[in-house]
C-alpha cells in the first residue's frame, strides 16, 4: 500500500488553487444538450465537463447511453470551451474509444470497481495511456479493500494520475440519502492512502437536488480536493436521474457559497464540524434502525394478538439483556448505559404492541 501511495502523481490536481470541479449531465442525450450545458458552466469555477456515454443499468430495456456519437459531442465541448472532458468507462472497448476522441478524464463506476475482472481489463487497456487521469468511484458496498485493490491494479500498469470519487454506499436501512455517505469509512481510506486525491459526488449520494449543497459543504470540511456534481441545461427533461441534476446557474451559486466558506472557515472550527458530521451520521443511522425495530414490534404485536400470546415474555427479555450486555462489554460500552437504553426500547416496544391489542 505504501508503494501505491508513493506512486501517485498529483500534478493534475495540485496545479489548481481551488477545488477541482467536474460537472455536466448524467447522460449525453443530444449534441445541443451537451454544448448548451457546457457553455452555461462557468469555467472560472469548473475545470471538467462530464457526461455519461455508456450507462450501465440494473435492468435491461432502460436507456443505456447514446454510445460512440456522444464522444464526438464531448470532443466538440473540449474544442469550443477549453474544458477538460470526462466520461465513465466499463471495459476495454470503452477505453479505446474514449482515448481515440481525446477524452481527458476517465472514471470507473461503482459497479465496475466491485469487479476485479472488470478493473483488470480496464487496467490492461490503459497500460500505454499512463498520462490519462483515472478516477475510481467507491464500490457499491462499503468495502475498502475492493476500492484499494482497484487502484493497485491500475497502478500496477503504470497509471500514476489516479484519484477517487466518493459517491456513497448502498444501504438496506431507511435513509434520506440515495447512497449513505459513510464519512468515517472514507476518512479511514484517506488515512491508508493520504496522497490519493478525493472528489465527492453529492449528486449520487443525495439522489435528488435537495441536500447537494449540504453534502458538498461536508466534503469541504473533510478537505476533499474536489467535487463531481451533475448539471443539465433542462433538468426536468433529463433522460436519466432527472431528480438529482441542477442547472449550471444553480451550480454556480453553490460553488460561490463554498468559496465563501473556504475563505471564512477556521481550522479549529473545521475540525469541530468534522466530528459533528460523523456524530450526526451515526445518529441518523441509529434513528433508522429504531424505526425498523419499532416496525417489527408492530408486526410482532399483530402476531401475538392473533395467536393469543402474552405481550411480555420474561425469558425472552432476560435473554436479550444478557446477549446485549455481553456484546456491549466486548465493545467497551457501559453495562449501566446499555441497561437503560434497552429498558427504554423494551418499554416502547410493549407500548406499541399494547396499542395493537
Amino acid at each position: 500500500m505504501e508503494k501505491l501511495n508513493n506512486s501517485i502523481d498529483r500534478s493534475w490536481i495540485d496545479k489548481w488553487n481551488h477545488p477541482f470541479i467536474i460537472s455536466g449531465p448524467c447522460s449525453a442525450e443530444s449534441e445541443q444538450q451537451i454544448l448548451e450545458t457546457a457553455k452555461r458552466l462557468n469555467s472560472s469555477y469548473v475545470q471538467g465537463f462530464r457526461a455519461g456515454i455508456w450507462k450501465p443499468r440494473t435492468k435491461p430495456n432502460n436507456f443505456e447511453g447514446i454510445g460512440k456519437k456522444g464522444l464526438e459531442w464531448l470532443h466538440k465541448v473540449k474544442k469550443s470551451t477549453g474544458l477538460m472532458v470526462a466520461t465513465e468507462i466499463a471495459n476495454a472497448e470503452h477505453v479505446k474509444l474514449a482515448i481515440s476522441f481525446g477524452i481527458d478524464i476517465l472514471w470507473i463506476g461503482a459497479r465496475s470497481t466491485a469487479s476485479p475482472f472488470a478493473i483488470q481489463e480496464i487496467a490492461d487497456a490503459l497500460e500505454k495511456e499512463n498520462n490519462k487521469i483515472i478516477l475510481v468511484k467507491n464500490p457499491i458496498h462499503p468495502d475498502i479493500e475492493l476500492w484499494i485493490g482497484a487502484l493497485e491494479r491500475l497502478s500496477g500498469k503504470g497509471i500514476r494520475k489516479l484519484g477517487v470519487i466518493h459517491r456513497g454506499f448502498y444501504t438496506y436501512q431507511n435513509s434520506r440519502y440515495r447512497n449513505q455517505p459513510n464519512w468515517n469509512l472514507v476518512l479511514n481510506f484517506r488515512t491508508l492512502l493520504p496522497r490519493i486525491p478525493i472528489l465527492c459526488d453529492p449528486s449520487h449520494i443525495c439522489g435528488k437536488t435537495e441536500g447537494i449543497l449540504d453534502i458538498a459543504k461536508k466534503a469541504y470540511h473533510f478537505q476533499y480536493e474536489g467535487l463531481m456534481i451533475e448539471s443539465h441545461c433542462d433538468p426536468d427533461q433529463a433522460w436519466s436521474d432527472a431528480q438529482q441534476q441542477i442547472t449550471p446557474e444553480n451550480l454556480l451559486k453553490m460553488l460561490k457559497t463554498l468559496t465563501h466558506l473556504e475563505k471564512s472557515d477556521q481550522k479549529s472550527q473545521r475540525s469541530l464540524d468534522s466530528f459533528r458530521i460523523l456524530i450526526d451520521e451515526l445518529d441518523e443511522n441509529i434513528i433508522s434502525l429504531l424505526a425498523e425495530r419499532m416496525d417489527i414490534s408492530k408486526k410482532l404485536g399483530t402476531l401475538k394478538k392473533s395467536s393469543d400470546i402474552s405481550i411480555f415474555q420474561p425469558s425472552r427479555w432476560k435473554d436479550i439483556m444478557k446477549k446485549s450486555i455481553t456484546f456491549g462489554k466486548s465493545l467497551e460500552i457501559s453495562e449501566k448505559f446499555l441497561e437503560e437504553v434497552f429498558q427504554l426500547l423494551h418499554q416502547e416496544s410493549i407500548k406499541v404492541q399494547n396499542q395493537i391489542r
